[in-house]
C-alpha cells in the first residue's frame, strides 16, 4: 500500500515553490492591478522631483524669490502625489495578499482533512500547527512586499537608470561598471539563504513540535518528574535552531559590507569621471550635481530591492513548506462515481479480508516487507446482533473496526454494509451511519451541546437532550448554571473521565447510527463512573449492530457472540457461556482476569 503522501523535498534546479502561488495571485487580479497604476504613479514622481530641484537650484542661485517658490510649490505637489500613490499601492497590495494567504490557509486545511488517519499518526503536530501558521504568514509578507516595494524599486532603478543616461551617458557608462558583479554577489548570497532558511525552518519546526508534544502531556512530564531531561531536550533543540539561524542571518551580514564595498567603488569612479567631465567642458558643475542626485536616489532603491530579494529567497524554504502540504495525496482515494449510502439495517459482511500495514515509519520499506494484521477474515454480522472483539494486544480487533469505517482499506477482500461494497459508497454517508465511543474521549473548545452536536451547524436541543438523557448525561449537564451552554474548556479538562464519556456517548446517539463501535469505553473509569456508563451503553446498543471492543472481559458478558482474535484469525466464536465451556483461549483469558467465584480481581477493578 504506497504512503503517497510522503514528499521529497525539491532540489534548487527544480520549479519553484511560488509557482504553485499563481492561481491565488489570479484570483486577486484586480487588486494587483490597481496596485500596479498606484506603482507606476509613484514612480513618474521619482525623476520629476529631480527635473523640479534642478529647476528650483537654478532659481535659488539667481535670486529669483518668485522662481523658487514656484518649483518648491511644484515640488510639494509632486510629494502629495507621491504619498497617495504611495498609500493606494501599499492598501491594494496588502488586502490581495491577505486575500491569498486566506485561501492558501484555507485550501491547506482541508487537504489535510482529506488525508488518511496513518498520517496524523506520523505527523509532528507542532510542525503542521506552524506550517499553517507562520509559513503561510511569510509568504502573505514576501507577496506584498514584492508587489508593492520591490516592484517599486526596480521600476525606480529603471527610469533613474535611463534619467541618468539621458543626463550623461558616459557618467552612467561608469556607474554600470559594477552592475553585473553586484547581480552575481545578489544571486549567490540569495541561493546560499535559501538553502541554509530549509534547515533553519526545519528546526523551528521541530522545536514548535516538541512544544506541543511536553505542554499537551504536562501531568505526564511533572508526574515523572522529567522536568530537567525536557528542558535539556528543549536545550538542544533549541541550539540546533539558533545554529542554523545564525548562519542565515551571518550570510546577510556578510553580503551588506561586500555590496556596499562595491557600490562605493562604483561611486568613487563617478565622481573621478565627472570631475574629468566638468574640466573638458563635457558637464556642468550644476549637472553633475543633479548627476550625483539621482545616483542618490537609485541606492536606496538598490538596497530595498536586495533586502526583498534576500527575503524572496528565505521565505521559498516556507512556501516549500505550506505546498508540500496542499499536494499531498492520500493513500486512500473515493471513487469519483460514489454513490451516498442509503439508510441501512445494520448487516456487516467481511469477505476473505486481509490487511497488512507497511513496515517503516514514513514510507513502506524498501524491501517492500509488511506486517499482516487480518490474513482471510470472513466475518458476518447480522443487524442489531452485538458483537465483542476480544483477544491479545496486535491481534486485529481495532483494525477490524477501521477497516468498517474506511480509515483504511483492506489489500484483498472487501466489506459490505446490507450488501454494499463500502468502497462505492461515499465516505461522508458511510460514516454518518457509524457511532464510535472511543476509549479516550476527545472534547473540544465550545459549549457542551456543541460538543454533543459536533460536526453539526444547526442545532436541536430537544434532539440533543433526548441523547443525553440516552447516555446517562442530561442529570450532570443539568446541574451546571448553564447548563448546555456550559462551556468546555481546552481538551474537556473540567469535565470527569465519566462525564466525558458520557457526552461521547451522547454525541454518536445523536447521530441514530445504525451500526455502534464501542473502543474500551469503560476501561478507564472508575467502578460508578463504569456503571453510569455501562447503563447508558447497554441503552444506546438497543437495536443496533453493535461492535465492542474489550480488554476488561466483564464489559462483553452479555453481548450476543464473543470472538477471540489471535494474529488476525478468528481463533473461536460463540457466547460467553460456550467459550467458558470450550476451555479454550478465551476461557484461559477469563481466568487471568477473573477468581473462581466470578469475581473481578481488585486489581483489575
Amino acid at each position: 500500500m504506497k504512503r503517497q503522501w510522503v514528499f521529497k523535498v525539491k532540489s534548487d534546479k527544480q520549479q519553484s515553490s511560488y509557482s504553485y502561488l499563481w492561481p491565488f495571485l489570479k484570483a486577486e487580479k484586480p487588486s494587483f492591478l490597481r496596485n500596479f497604476v498606484c506603482v507606476i504613479g509613484y514612480v513618474i514622481t521619482v525623476p520629476l522631483v529631480l527635473e523640479i530641484g534642478k529647476k528650483a537650484i537654478t532659481a535659488i542661485a539667481e535670486g529669483n524669490i518668485r522662481g523658487t517658490a514656484y518649483w518648491l510649490g511644484l515640488a510639494v505637489i509632486d510629494f502629495t502625489f507621491q504619498n497617495i500613490f504611495l498609500y493606494g499601492a501599499r492598501v491594494n497590495a496588502i488586502g490581495a495578499a491577505q486575500n491569498v494567504v486566506l485561501a492558501i490557509r484555507k485550501q491547506v486545511y482541508a487537504n489535510l482533512h482529506q488525508m488518511d488517519i496513518d498520517y496524523f499518526g506520523r505527523a509532528q503536530t507542532g510542525d503542521l500547527t506552524y506550517r499553517i501558521t507562520e509559513d503561510i504568514d511569510k509568504v502573505g509578507e514576501v507577496i506584498t512586499k514584492m508587489s508593492q516595494q520591490f516592484l517599486s524599486c526596480v521600476l525606480q532603478i529603471i527610469v533613474l537608470v535611463g534619467y541618468i543616461f539621458h543626463l550623461n551617458w558616459q557618467l552612467s557608462v561608469t556607474g554600470l561598471v559594477v552592475a553585473p558583479l553586484m547581480a552575481v554577489l545578489i544571486s549567490y548570497f540569495g541561493q546560499r539563504q535559501l538553502k541554509l532558511s530549509r534547515r533553519s525552518q526545519s528546526e523551528i519546526s521541530n522545536l514548535s513540535s516538541l512544544l506541543t508534544e511536553v505542554f499537551g502531556s504536562i501531568r505526564i512530564v511533572q508526574a515523572f518528574a522529567a522536568q530537567d531531561y525536557e528542558v535539556k531536550r528543549f536545550s538542544e533543540d533549541a541550539l540546533k535552531n539558533r545554529d542554523a539561524k545564525y548562519k542565515t542571518e551571518h550570510v546577510m551580514a556578510v553580503q551588506y559590507p561586500v555590496l556596499g564595498f562595491f557600490e562605493a567603488l562604483g561611486i568613487m569612479l563617478l565622481f573621478l569621471v565627472g570631475v574629468w567631465q566638468i574640466s573638458i567642458g563635457g558637464l556642468t558643475g550644476e549637472e553633475f550635481g543633479v548627476f550625483i542626485g539621482a545616483i542618490l536616489l537609485l541606492i536606496s532603491p538598490i538596497d530595498i530591492a536586495t533586502q526583498h530579494y534576500n527575503l524572496y529567497k528565505q521565505t521559498e524554504a516556507s512556501a516549500e513548506r505550506v505546498f508540500e502540504l496542499m499536494t499531498l495525496q492520500p493513500t486512500l482515494i473515493e471513487d469519483p462515481n460514489a454513490m451516498a449510502l442509503p439508510a441501512i439495517v445494520g448487516n456487516v459482511d467481511y469477505r476473505n479480508v486481509s490487511f497488512s500495514y507497511s513496515l517503516g515509519d514514513t514510507e513502506p520499506n524498501e524491501s517492500g516487507k509488511q506486517e499482516t494484521v487480518l490474513g482471510n477474515l470472513n466475518l458476518q454480522v447480522s443487524p442489531g446482533e452485538v458483537v465483542a472483539l476480544v483477544g491479545p494486544s496486535g491481534a486485529g480487533k481495532t483494525t477490524i473496526v477501521n477497516l468498517l469505517t474506511r480509515f483504511y482499506d483492506p489489500q484483498v477482500g472487501a466489506v459490505l454494509v446490507d450488501g454494499i461494497d463500502i468502497k462505492t459508497v461515499t465516505i461522508r454517508s458511510l460514516r454518518h451511519q457509524i457511532g464510535t465511543v472511543p476509549q479516550e474521549t476527545t472534547l473540544f473548545s465550545g459549549t457542551v451541546a456543541q460538543n454533543i452536536a459536533y460536526g453539526q451547524t444547526n442545532l436541536d436541543y430537544d434532539d440533543i437532550e433526548a441523547a443525553a438523557k440516552v447516555a446517562n448525561a442530561h442529570e450532570f449537564i443539568s446541574q451546571f448554571s448553564q447548563g448546555y451552554h456550559t462551556w468546555v474548556g481546552e481538551r474537556g479538562t473540567n469535565f470527569s473521565g465519566g462525564q466525558r464519556q458520557r457526552i461521547a456517548i451522547a454525541r454518536a446517539i445523536l447521530l441514530n447510527p445504525r451500526i455502534l463501535i464501542l473502543d474500551e469505553a469503560t476501561s478507564a473509569l472508575d467502578p460508578e463512573s463504569e456503571a453510569l456508563v455501562q447503563e447508558a451503553l447497554e441503552r444506546a446498543m438497543k437495536n443496533r449492530t453493535v461492535f465492542i471492543i474489550a480488554h476488561r472481559l466483564s464489559t462483553v458478558r452479555k453481548a450476543d457472540r464473543i470472538l477471540f482474535l489471535e494474529r488476525g484469525q478468528i481463533l473461536e466464536s460463540g457466547t460467553h457461556e460456550k467459550l467458558l465451556t470450550q476451555g479454550g483461549r478465551y476461557a484461559q483469558f477469563y481466568n487471568q482476569q477473573f477468581d473462581s467465584r466470578g469475581q473481578e480481581p481488585a486489581a483489575a477493578k
